[in-house]
């Protein structure tokens, strides 16, 4: 089940590259308005609409959870690899770990990818409605894969509920000092801080929400219902931040030892900073939508939902 939950996670990092890939095109192709900071294609009648931050926004978007997610299906594929062929001490880690990161991979990349494929049909505007272009099939053919072999909401449950809270926190245990490990590797890395310190500082909040969650739940078991979908998306968040930051070292060593990709890998960095500055702290709201508890959700009787 965890491969075949890996399987529909690829069609939600497929979705955001498609997406991506298709308003890309088209952004650099339709015209409309002037850049605000003055003219960017003074020989034609307006400006490519890739230079106005609305839209650039929606790309970016779209580009760091393809390119996360990609990650992310990588990272989860060796764990596979090794589960199948593995032994010993390898085996059971790659096991928890895979245990750990299948319901994260299979809620947040459709969830994420359906909203880079809505992206997809915003950038092309009200062309993004013309079945031509093949951006409406995009978002039609990824919101089923939210609902594939188990809704986001139940994969937040596993991943809260069984996998988290059920193991006492030791599968997140395993992951979480692998992140340790590698935040400590590149502390005294001047050009790493930037994703260092974030990551450190969410990795620690990771810790103090799921013991905050953990003891709500001991008063009022329905607090881990109401807080697993939030936690799953900043568990998501965070997983990310980590294969951004691991992608940036990557990219940052490649340009130090003058590869002849100077621009590719430049890009990466550059995607790195986008999300650790624009979708990392989307994480605060989970957070504080958390700290409300449960209450806001069952207060009402049943009979008053038709009032």
């Amino acid at each position: 089940m965890n491969v075949a939950r890996i399987g529909t996670a690829v069609q939600g990092l497929t979705a955001a590259e498609y997406a991506f890939q298709g308003s890309l095109t088209y952004a650099k192709d339709r015209l409309a308005m002037r850049s605000l900071s003055g003219t960017k294609a003074p020989e034609k009648a307006a400006d490519p609409i890739i230079v106005h931050p609305a839209v650039r926004n929606m790309l970016l978007t779209e580009k760091a959870f393809a390119e996360g997610g990609r990650a992310l299906v990588y990272y989860l594929s060796h764990f596979a690899d090794t589960v199948a062929k593995g032994e010993g001490k390898e085996l059971k880690f790659a096991d928890q770990m895979l245990s750990l990161l299948t319901p994260i991979a299979k809620a947040f990349l459709t969830e994420t990818g359906l909203e880079a494929a809505n992206h997809g049909i915003q950038v092309y505007g009200g062309h993004g409605f013309v079945s031509e272009w093949g951006m409406e099939q995009n978002v039609r053919d990824t919101r089923i894969s939210c609902l594939y072999e188990g809704t986001t909401e139940i994969q937040a449950l596993d991943l809260l509920g069984r996998k988290v809270l059920g193991s006492q926190g030791k599968l997140l245990a395993n992951f979480v000092n692998v992140i340790q490990e590698f935040c400590e590797e590149n502390k005294e890395n001047d050009e790493m801080g930037q994703f260092i310190r974030p990551l450190a500082k969410h990795l620690k909040e990771w810790g103090d929400l799921t013991a905050r969650i953990g003891m709500q739940a001991t008063e009022t078991p329905d607090a881990v219902g109401g807080a697993a979908v939030d936690y799953m998306y900043f568990s998501g968040y965070v997983t990310l931040a980590y294969l951004w930051a691991r992608m940036a070292l990557v990219a940052q060593t490649a340009i130090a030892n003058g590869t002849g990709e100077k621009a590719f890998y430049d890009a990466k960095v550059k995607t790195a900073q986008f999300y650790f500055a624009k979708l990392l702290p989307r994480t605060t709201t989970h957070v504080q939508r958390i700290s409300t508890g449960v209450e806001p959700y069952m207060s009402m009787d049943v009979d008053q939902f038709a009032f």
